[in-house]
């Protein structure tokens, strides 16, 4: 984004612009009645006897009108000029305008030199027809300044030879009277010169007035609609430029969204001046990629846009898409290669609005997160299935909260080397009735979407307690329910004021109840620790799922308030086959047993993958190998059939 000029120098060649194009209007209203005022002169020369020297007068004249008229028509490359040209070509187009400025001045003193002939036609002002050649006079050069308000030179080199004529031919012929008028047509023409320079001023005030009210508004519009860090398109322009895009049909419009992988860490890490800067320097890697006729835009964070016309390259969106993120990853000054990365969306497909466009590349960007860092994927009937799905999760959530189409199910957690029962984790389940059954986290984003966060919290949270309750009147005080909340629930909810009241109003005993977090939520600590404090000091327990995925920390452990960690499940899945992973468990289990922490396998899927677990001395275990997750009903009934046994 261009800055607006708005020095002095700049703002002079836009008003001579102005002046110049004043100057052109008002000479070819005022030129032909010059030509007629020269006519009915020549008539009356003709009627007095002097024809000939006033055809040769009239054809002067004339030949004068049209050399201006014809300067009136010229090109100029000057009134083409605009406050935002590059350096050079403002230059140059305020050359060809002072040219052109400096013809009209020479063609307004030979039409001046003209008229100032006229005193032949009439013996020196001393005939009989000099009445009216002086009336003619006077009134041309008074026409001339009223026209020439523009620029003062121009009617200042016409007016002066011809009442200077006049009032030397005045005074040459002598006489009190003649005198006294050529006096009187001295003073006229000094008032008419002052008046054109007064004229000019008040023009030149009038067009700086202007042309600052235009630099504002176009300044005031380029804000609007650009981004002040980066200089690329802002949201809001991003959007103006792509539905007018999209309005014309004969386009293939090809979107990608970028998103920065790592930028939080920049941040974080360097602080927020080189944050900007790196923001600065993406935006500058982007544009220096991008195809013909595309356009870059910073939709808000370290979210950019690229949109072109795939049919006005032959390079392919993935290969673009490859090229971005090859530029993004090259080496930052001031911080380690390899920090900064880029995750990119890319949809080709048509679209029957920006919005839709901007969803299915977002459904797109948000698949490649989900794969890494440094990952494109292109939107196609997949994705297009899943963005139906969520967006259906979106619209019935609400009927099915209201009818009873959610369930709570729940899969054990064992004890004693997976032998023994401990626990039950909640596990929120829904069937669809188009799409099936619905991953939890899509369930929980759709709630996130709908505005349902606190609804479905509320609604497992009191599955929860009744599984609890029914529990403790069978006399299995000694099971514990886990619930799993999500980082966004943490963060934007009063988790522990909803789970402690509930708790308390149904006299389910607060030990008997945990509150499971991903270990992601130990990104924003600060957010939630004073909610699972408050948790914690009642008496429930706290468990860090998925641990070791990539965020966790020993300090977090404890300002987390964690009694219970879960090892993930992808390190757990093959732990028979895989030295690294042993390694790790047992590391994780090291930690736990010098943290006084209680460690669970979670993913233990076979019988070798429990044998392993077992040799490395792990107690507590979670698995379809040991337990699928089921109904309230069937859970009851197999500790039914378990305490018969």
């Amino acid at each position: 984004m261009r800055p607006i000029p708005s020095d002095s120098s700049s703002l002079d060649r836009l008003i001579r612009r102005d002046q110049l194009e004043a100057v052109r209007k008002s000479l070819q209203q005022a030129i032909p009645i010059n030509i007629a005022l020269g006519f009915t002169g020549t008539l009356v020369a003709i009627q007095a006897g002097q024809g000939r020297a006033g055809c040769i007068w009239f054809a002067a004249s004339t030949a004068a009108n049209f050399l201006r008229i014809g300067l009136c028509r010229a090109p100029c490359l000057g009134l083409a000029q605009t406050p935002d040209m590059p350096p050079d070509a403002a230059a140059a187009a305020a050359r060809s305008v002072d040219q052109h400025l400096r013809l009209f001045v020479a063609a307004a003193l030979f039409s001046g030199c003209v008229w100032a002939f006229l005193s032949l036609l009439c013996g020196g002002y001393t005939s009989a027809q000099a009445l009216f050649y002086l009336t003619v006079t006077c009134g041309i050069t008074a026409g001339a300044v009223t026209h020439g308000i523009a620029y003062a030179r121009i009617p200042s080199a016409f007016i002066t030879l011809p009442l200077l004529s006049v009032a030397g031919c005045l005074l040459y012929a002598g006489g009190f009277d003649r005198n006294c008028l050529a006096f009187a047509v001295l003073l006229y023409l000094l008032a008419l010169l002052r008046n054109t320079t007064a004229s000019e001023t008040v023009f030149c005030q009038a067009s700086r007035l202007k042309n600052e009210a235009r630099a504002v508004a176009k300044e005031m519009q380029t804000r609007a609609t650009h981004d002040n860090l980066t200089g690329l398109l802002n949201r809001a322009g991003f959007v103006e430029v792509g539905e007018a895009r999209l309005a014309r049909t004969d386009r293939r419009l090809c979107l990608l969204l970028v998103d920065l992988d790592g930028f939080k860490s920049v941040n974080d890490v360097y602080g927020h001046k080189m944050g900007d800067r790196v923001l600065r320097e993406v935006a500058s890697r982007l544009e220096a990629v991008l195809p013909p006729g595309g356009c870059a835009a910073r939709l808000g964070g370290d979210e950019f846009a690229i949109l072109h016309d795939a049919g006005e390259t032959d390079e392919a969106p993935t290969d673009l898409a490859a090229r971005l993120i090859h530029a993004v990853a090259q080496p930052f000054e001031s911080f380690d290669a390899g920090r900064l990365g880029a995750s990119i969306g890319i949809c080709t497909d048509p679209a029957e609005s920006l919005t839709q466009l901007l969803s299915y590349a977002d459904e797109a960007l948000y698949a490649a997160k989900k794969a890494g860092q440094n990952r494109f994927c292109l939107f196609g009937n997949r994705l297009r299935a899943r963005l139906e799905m969520r967006r259906d999760c979106e619209r019935d959530l609400s009927h099915a909260l209201a009818e009873g189409g959610l369930e709570v199910w729940f899969q054990p957690i064992y004890g004693a080397g997976g032998r023994t029962m401990t626990s039950l984790e909640a596990l929120v389940r829904w069937q669809h009735p188009v799409h099936g059954w619905i991953p939890p986290g899509d369930l929980i984003a759709a709630a996130a979407m709908a505005g349902l966060t606190e609804s479905v919290l509320r609604f497992i949270l009191e599955q929860c307690c009744g599984m609890l309750l029914t529990l403790q009147d069978r006399g299995r005080i000694d099971l514990s329910v886990a619930m799993n909340i999500s980082p966004r629930e943490m963060a934007q909810i009063a988790v522990d004021e909803i789970v402690l009241q509930r708790l308390h109003a149904l006299g389910v005993p607060p030990t008997s109840f945990e509150i499971e977090i991903t270990e992601e939520t130990a990104l924003d600590i600060e957010a939630v620790r004073d909610k699972l404090t408050a948790v914690s000091r009642a008496g429930v327990r706290v468990t860090l799922d998925d641990f070791g995925a990539g965020y966790s920390s020993l300090a977090s452990l404890r300002q987390l308030c964690a009694d219970r960690v879960k090892i993930d499940r992808g390190l757990v899945t093959g732990l028979a086959e895989s030295d690294d992973a042993r390694g790790l468990v047992q590391t994780v289990l090291s930690l736990g047993a010098a943290l006084n922490l209680e460690v669970v396998a979670e993913g233990v899927e076979t019988p070798k993958d429990l044998a392993a677990l077992q040799a490395l001395g792990c107690i507590f275990m979670q698995g379809y190998h040991l337990g699928r997750p089921a109904p309230a009903a069937e859970i009851l009934a197999m500790l039914s059939a378990v305490r018969a046994a």
